[in-house]
């Protein structure tokens, strides 16, 4: 059984890659992660919210995928070099800053994947999700021992462990397991994880394949793949089982799925 962060809504399940930034908006000046695409991911109706976070200079959690400033701002200061109070005015005309605590008391009645991109933003982006959103929050990254520190602090937080996805040891581990056939290896590597977040292939090797898909499923774990834009490729992946879609296109997502 799938953990309750997902509910029981249909599948593929939409998750809104850093929000939704529609070519009007982004020709606007609107940016991924900002507030203006996290509301327009949730209008457009997806299921998730997928994001990332980051910590600034005075310790704010803040919705920021890059560790620079550079490909959204065009500023080369590092995020952890700049205060919220700064970042948030460069942000203004770009869709507005979101904290972590912003985004999960301003859009109550939303769910987030959220994922940890340094050591710094780890505990106390998890205690914030602890604190506030336990059962709304799945925590993610690519670093297993962020992924595992950023859990412990929620835990710790709340007493309940929010929904978690497999970082890139732990899917390498699944991914060994699976190809060994070996059941006592599966249910290890799978141990304590809720979904895979993964790419349909790495280069010219193939991650998704029928059998990861039988495995993960005997286990409750669900399989999203990211990143997938065209219609085509979602009812393919749609068609082939996997869980969720992890997509920059929001719209084409809601209008096949929806």
């Amino acid at each position: 059984m799938s953990h309750p962060f997902f509910g029981e809504g249909p599948k593929p399940r939409i998750f809104g890659h850093r929000g939704f930034v529609s070519a009007a908006s982004a020709s606007a000046g609107v940016v991924e992660n900002s507030r203006e695409a996290i509301a327009a991911a949730l209008a457009a109706g997806v299921d998730f919210v997928e994001s990332d976070c980051q910590l600034t200079a005075d310790g704010r959690v803040v919705l920021f995928h890059d560790a620079t400033l550079t490909r959204t701002l065009g500023d080369p200061r590092r995020v952890s070099a700049v205060d919220y109070a700064e970042l948030a005015e460069l942000m203004e005309l770009r869709g507005g800053l979101l904290t972590l605590d912003e985004a999960v008391t301003d859009f109550p009645e939303a769910r987030f994947n959220i994922d940890m991109k340094s050591a710094a933003v780890a505990e106390p982006a998890g205690a914030i999700v602890g604190q506030l959103a336990p059962d709304r929050v799945l925590i993610g990254s690519f670093s297993e021992a962020l992924r595992l520190r950023s859990l412990a602090a929620a835990r710790a937080a709340s007493g309940v462990r929010p929904a978690t996805g497999a970082g890139q040891r732990a899917i390498v581990r699944i991914l060994t397991a699976v190809a060994m056939r070996s059941k006592a290896l599966l249910d290890r590597a799978f141990s304590g994880v809720d979904a895979l977040q993964i790419p349909e292939r790495q280069g010219p090797v193939r991650v998704l394949s029928d059998r990861l898909l039988n495995e993960a499923h005997t286990r409750g774990v669900e399989v999203h793949v990211w990143t997938v834009n065209a219609s085509e490729h979602m009812l393919s992946l749609a068609r082939q089982g996997v869980d969720g879609l992890i997509t920059d296109r929001a719209d084409v997502a809601v209008g096949l799925f929806r």
